[in-house]
């Protein structure tokens, strides 16, 4: 990492120590050691940081964001460690919101080997009650109470 990357991470951490009411512009303010403690990092790691002279580990970092009240993605991100495209949120990694999944779908994500595709179809299938036909008023076990009462 840059001199300059690792400058401009180091501030941003600053200034959401900050803003958590960390007081780290002070000797005698205790802002560092009381992050290194809340954390449970050394506070030698954290100093380090904020003098820039080294960039935080990994768990340092996971340990650090939630105090910070941000994610370890974006501290990666920031730290330059990552790019968003090689960490991408889970939102982006969805399919769109009218796609309704198969029963091919649903037997891939449960790891049924092809060769047994079409027995785990016509299996699950047997479960499901039946698609009503247009113009059919489909009977659930809901309205069949409340025909019965």
């Amino acid at each position: 990492m840059s001199t300059q990357g690792l400058d401009e991470f180091a501030g941003w951490v600053e200034g959401l120590m900050r803003a958590r009411g960390y007081d780290i512009d002070s000797p005698r303010g205790g802002g560092k050691s009381r992050i290194a403690d809340e954390a449970g990092v050394h506070r030698a790691a954290v100093t380090r940081l904020l003098q820039r002279q080294s960039m935080p580990d990994l768990e340092t970092m996971r340990r650090i964001a939630p105090l910070l009240g941000v994610s370890v993605r974006d501290m990666l991100i920031r730290s330059g460690r990552v790019t968003p495209e090689e960490l991408p949120l889970a939102a982006d990694l969805l399919p769109p919101g009218d796609w309704q999944p198969t029963m091919e779908d649903f037997a891939r994500w449960l790891g049924v080997p092809d060769e047994r595709m079409d027995v785990f179809v016509k299996v699950v299938t047997q479960f499901l009650e039946p698609e009503p036909e247009d113009g059919d008023v489909r009977v659930t076990g809901e309205s069949r109470r409340a025909a019965q009462d």
